[in-house]
């Protein structure tokens, strides 16, 4: 019994360990994406990125899947793209309208609105205490980003709270989509990546044919970044992830990715870090943690709450 609760924790750790990796990784990608930003349209480098992301998911499936997808697996990843095309848009146009600070926290958001929507499909309500601990964690955020102010609401607001609301719609998609059957992650994730390049490149055709003649290899590079580590391995740690864990504990872990992205400005931009981001950083690791052990227990109340009854010593001797 022993072995097999060590054998869980250390699942558990390693799972848990790869969410925080997408949420460094997402965190690291706003660097490369204002750069390209400054020099093409949202929908072009939408669309660069995930033609590459295609590109080397097709790759990836020719070496190791090579068989013919289900229709299961097909209108999951359909639908899972979608989700995701709409999360970037509702994104890239919410902050093109709002400040940092105000799209900053209201995306972290989706901290509470993922909980409350598994809540909801799984019929399972979280103990109290692990909204608190996203409510600290959303808090965290606010003093992260504010280093700029926060003003009045705008339509960017209201942008980036569909945003907000998007993303948990995804992450909850992903767990009662894929969770306990059996399709394959890289076929997945190769549609769903298929699927965001189609609607990006029909947004703006012409962006993607100025684009790619504006790209220098600094830009390159940062879509290569954007398509690869971004999409490619982000998207399939997640869906990998998410199969082995609950929708709420996965988007508490990848809701730290504000602190990765400001840690990204220190380190590669130079960005100043004032002690209220200091103290905002602090909260959100702090307020994750606690989260992802409540989060943590309470499943496994559940799971000893609905484990069969271990055979009695009558059955053994029956069997025997």
């Amino acid at each position: 019994m022993r072995n097999l609760v060590t054998m869980h924790r250390r699942s558990g750790t390693r799972v848990d360990a790869a969410l925080v990796a997408v949420a460094i990784v997402w965190g690291s990608s706003y660097v490369a994406a204002k750069g390209l930003t400054e020099v093409a349209s949202a929908p072009a480098v939408l669309g660069w990125r995930f033609v590459i992301a295609s590109l080397a998911l097709g790759s990836v499936w020719l070496w190791r899947v090579r068989r013919r997808p289900g229709r299961g697996e097909v209108w999951t990843g359909v639908l899972l793209g979608l989700t995701q095309a709409a999360v970037l848009f509702l994104e890239t146009s919410g902050v093109a309208r709002t400040s940092a600070s105000n799209a900053g926290l209201i995306i972290s958001l989706t901290m509470v609105f993922t909980p409350l929507l598994e809540t909801m499909a799984s019929r399972s309500r979280l103990p109290r205490a692990y909204f608190v601990a996203a409510v600290v964690c959303v808090a965290g955020v606010a003093l992260l980003v504010s280093g700029d102010g926060f003003r009045g609401p705008t339509a960017g607001d209201a942008l980036m709270l569909a945003a907000a609301a998007a993303r948990a719609g995804h992450v909850t998609a992903l767990g009662a989509l894929t969770r306990g059957r059996s399709c394959d992650t890289v076929t997945i994730t190769l549609v769903q990546s298929v699927v965001c390049a189609v609607l990006a490149v029909a947004v703006d055709p012409g962006a993607m044919v100025v684009s790619a003649a504006r790209f220098g290899s600094t830009e390159w590079a940062a879509a290569a970044y954007l398509g690869l580590a971004c999409s490619v391995f982000a998207f399939l740690v997640q869906l990998w992830a998410v199969r082995r864990t609950s929708a709420a504990r996965a988007s508490l872990l990848m809701g730290t990715e504000p602190v990765w992205a400001v840690a990204a400005g220190v380190l590669l931009a130079g960005d100043a870090l004032p002690p209220a981001a200091v103290a905002g950083a602090a909260l959100i690791v702090g307020g994750s943690y606690a989260g992802q052990r409540i989060e943590a227990r309470f499943r496994a109340r559940r799971a000893r709450q609905y484990a069969p009854p271990p055979p009695s010593a009558a059955m053994l001797e029956n069997r025997e």
